[in-house]
């Protein structure tokens, strides 16, 4: 199956935690990559159990399981998640396109259903409108200090002058902004922005604050608050 990335047009998915449960190894890292480009924060696993293991332990917005992995099931994950408290939204995926298997596969406690193949922007667009339901809503364009944020485009500007952001600098303005006068710590940085592959002990997130901060130009408006975390303000 071929994907296409695409940003334009697409409501903001930074800060969205997902969950990608395929053994089409291949396909679900193609998704995992192309969601990435996105700023979300993925994991991968390849079968049931190890969904299990990462639900345990990591909150996700979304969990993207395919139906027919070896030993246990997307279904059997997807009852798990319906009989828990975490707030995880389903999205299945089934090369199973009959209409008695979409309402099987809902009727599991699922709240959404994808046919395989299935077209990266369709699954892109049934994520975002999960996530919402998973979130607070929050405006699409955010305002602070002269930064707009435009979360629909995935864009960003100070002072009217367009900033080239990667995906990462993108996810952790978006945490800071939506975080108002509070302070964010390095850990909620890395929750919130990058997966679970980060090392916590890198300065991946000190040296992501660094270049967007250089990005954002004078005066400064990212302030570290030694030893708790970093506040956006003028």
């Amino acid at each position: 199956m071929s994907l296409w990335i695409f940003y334009a047009d697409c409501a903001s998915l930074a800060d969205v935690r997902v969950l990608v449960a395929d053994d089409e190894r291949v396909l679900a890292d193609m998704v995992a990559e192309g969601l990435r480009r996105l700023s979300m924060a993925v994991d991968v696993v390849y079968d049931g159990d190890a969904a299990l293991e990462k639900l345990g332990v990591n909150r996700y917005d979304v969990a993207v399981l395919d139906r027919d992995m070896p030993g246990r099931t997307g279904d059997d994950v997807c009852r798990w998640i319906a009989g828990s408290d975490t707030g995880t939204r389903v999205l299945l995926l089934t090369a199973a396109a009959g209409i008695r298997d979409r309402v099987e596969g809902l009727g599991l406690g699922a709240d959404d259903y994808l046919t395989k193949p299935f077209a990266f922007a369709e699954l892109v667009a049934r994520l975002q409108a999960l996530s919402r339901r998973s979130v607070t809503a929050l405006p699409p364009v955010l305002e602070r200090d002269g930064i707009v944020l435009d979360v629909t485009r995935h864009s960003a500007a100070r002072d009217g002058l367009t900033l080239s952001l990667s995906p990462k600098e993108f996810a952790v303005l978006h945490v800071l902004m939506r975080a108002g006068d509070r302070v964010v710590s390095a850990e909620d940085l890395l929750e919130q922005a990058w997966d679970e592959n980060a090392d916590p002990f890198t300065n991946t997130v000190r040296t992501t604050v660094m270049t967007l901060r250089r990005k954002l130009g004078d005066p400064p408006v990212i302030h570290t608050v030694p030893r708790v975390g970093y506040r956006l303000g003028l």
